[in-house]
């Protein structure tokens, strides 16, 4: 006997927006894109030390991975961010808001040290 193949699962959409929904959803991205790409200009100039963005994040920057706040920090580049997220046991990948508290507090102690 032949069996019956089963239909495959119709693709999941996501639910409609409204244009003025996917209009205001556009203009919170670029407001947090503009204010972290400022971020990182003051984190080159010396203006603001990556120990307060660390300490107490401001809200757009809590989706923002840990490493590439590191890449704006003068004399830091790709091998040394890397390395010291390996020795505080951090994922690349991880966001500065999902940071856990000894993550949070190894990063600060290794800045601190420095």
């Amino acid at each position: 006997m032949r069996e019956l193949m089963a239909m495959p699962p119709a693709p999941v959409q996501a639910p409609a927006r409204s244009l003025d929904q996917r209009m205001d959803a556009l203009r919170r991205a670029n407001d947090i894109r503009v204010k972290r790409a400022q971020l990182k200009k003051d984190l080159k100039s010396g203006d603001v030390s990556i120990e307060q963005i660390l300490r107490d994040p401001p809200e757009f920057v809590s989706t923002a991975k840990v490493f590439d706040m590191l890449m704006a920090v003068p004399k830091f580049g790709r091998v040394k961010a890397a390395r010291l997220l390996n020795q505080c046991r951090i994922s690349q990948s991880k966001t500065v808001g999902g940071l856990s508290d000894r993550q949070r507090h190894e990063l600060l102690t290794l800045f601190n040290n420095r």
